[in-house]
């Protein structure tokens, strides 16, 4: 059995009762449920529909995603998120390279390693290097004035822990900036890398080992090993291309606004909703929502 799950943005709630039952009377779906009028919509189907990515392009162009997922296991236990673009807004690193004056060529850095052209470590160690000298009130200078929580995480935390659930924030980024994130949002721990400071500001280097791909897969392990639980029992979120592996590894792994190469590969897309979307995904209805 599959669940399929429309889903509009928020800010514009513009999913039609007419596009819904039309793709389930489509598809030969049962009954639709509404999970949020305007926003979310789900129906049961009995197998996996062959034209599924065809009838997604054509909603993509209405500004509606389609997700299509096994109903069995369908909740899960265990959030694994990126941050940088995935959590928050921004990419921490060009925040401060901007603060640095180097923004822009750090930026054309980060966008072609989050999409798979370049090495993650040696993009990172490269772009850390320009930060060398920055002082380190840098950090909360450009936390309290450049980056924004992108909308829904802090349901979508609060909603899967009071339902059992776990939150790990897992990023390439930094210590600096998760371990405030972490706190805003409610998350149960965080990963990251470390600016190395000298004096009172940056090295321009990073602690190593390196938290890339690799990594975040080893902490998906580690962590629901810990929980007794398996990675089947987590949804996992990310953009960028070291987010492929803990996205691939995960019971649903969900590109969320994402690199191409990135969305690519996944089977679960958002490119219209919010982080709530993860919860419609696992066939939460509005009303379960919790906030911090």
């Amino acid at each position: 059995m599959f669940t399929a799950v429309l889903l509009a943005s928020p800010a514009r709630a513009d999913l039609d009762r007419e596009t819904v039952e039309s793709l389930r009377n489509a598809w030969g779906g049962g009954d639709a449920l509404w999970l949020n009028p305007g926003i979310a919509a789900e129906f049961p189907l009995e197998a996996m529909p062959a034209n599924r990515w065809e009838v997604w392009e054509r909603l993509q162009a209405m500004g509606i995603d389609l997700c299509v997922v096994p109903t069995e296991g369908r909740r899960k236990k265990m959030l694994l998120a990126d941050m940088d673009s995935t959590m928050i807004g921004q990419e921490c690193i060009d925040e401060l390279a901007d603060e640095a004056g180097v923004g822009a060529y750090v930026a054309s850095i980060t966008a072609r390693a989050m999409n798979g052209e370049l090495d993650f470590e040696d993009a990172l160690r490269e772009r850390v290097a320009l930060l060398k000298g920055l002082d380190l009130s840098v950090i909360d200078r450009v936390l309290e004035s450049r980056i924004t929580f992108t909308p829904g995480g802090g349901e979508l935390i609060a909603t899967m822990q009071a339902n059992g659930g776990y939150a790990a924030l897992v990023s390439g980024g930094f210590t600096a900036f998760t371990a405030h994130v972490a706190r805003e949002l409610g998350f149960d721990e965080n990963r990251a890398n470390t600016l190395v400071v000298d004096g009172g500001v940056l090295a321009g280097t990073v602690g190593e080992p390196i938290l890339g791909r690799a990594a975040k897969v080893t902490a998906l392990e580690e962590i629901t090993t810990r929980l007794g639980i398996t990675p089947d029992d987590a949804i996992a979120v990310g953009d960028g291309a070291n987010d492929l592996g803990m996205l691939h590894r995960a019971g649903m792994g969900v590109a969320l606004h994402a690199k191409p190469v990135v969305a690519a590969e996944c089977d679960i897309r958002i490119n219209h909703g919010d982080l709530t979307a993860l919860l419609y995904v696992q066939g939460y209805h509005s009303r379960d929502f919790r906030t911090r």
